[in-house]
């Protein structure tokens, strides 16, 4: 009944934020099924402003579930050399292309915003930090480089919803070292 309660404030919350970003009409939940790595992350969270300058580009691999969820699991290598992992189980809702999960107790309301299943996927999730709605996009791409053109839109897209430019962050690579996404 909590997390019911959780998932209907997140839903009302980012009706304000997120009302006009609708996923592609087209949205494929098969094509997204296999690793990305994490190149672009906005957010003003405070969390995130604490944090933006260690952080370093991470893997992602996205699972398509029979059910047509999205199982997601993140690794990013820390700067003492060991890997941080992360998974969490996004839940489909009636629109394809939008998901709601939970992480680190907060509901989340993510939406993939654009996508070319063979090079990028822009996403936009609202979360609810105890009651308080914060943005994070992110941008992945199949390879480790994007065109200056889709960081270009990254950037436009996470001004337009509502985050500081000084909180738009290209991560750096990692290297020749990675994590491996248990």
């Amino acid at each position: 009944m909590n997390l019911l309660l959780t998932l209907l404030a997140v839903a009302l919350a980012s009706m304000g934020l997120s009302a006009e970003v609708l996923p592609p009409a087209n949205f494929n939940l098969q094509a997204m099924a296999g690793k990305w790595y994490l190149i672009g992350f906005a957010s003003n969270g405070q969390w995130f402003v604490n944090r933006r300058a260690s952080m370093k580009m991470g893997t992602a691999v996205l699972s398509p579930t029979a059910e047509g969820d999205l199982d997601m699991s993140y690794a990013s290598l820390k700067s003492d050399g060991s890997c941080w992992r992360m998974n969490n189980l996004a839940k489909k809702t009636d629109m394809p292309g939008k998901f709601t999960y939970t992480s680190w107790g907060n509901a989340n309301d993510m939406r993939v915003v654009d996508v070319k299943y063979d090079q990028y996927v822009l996403m936009h999730t609202v979360k609810l930090d105890g009651g308080n709605p914060t943005v994070i996009n992110k941008l992945y791409g199949r390879a480790q480089d994007l065109s200056a053109d889709l960081l270009e839109k990254f950037r436009q897209f996470s001004l337009e919803t509502g985050i500081l430019p000084e909180n738009i962050a290209f991560l750096p690579k990692n290297g020749t070292s990675e994590c491996m996404v248990a």
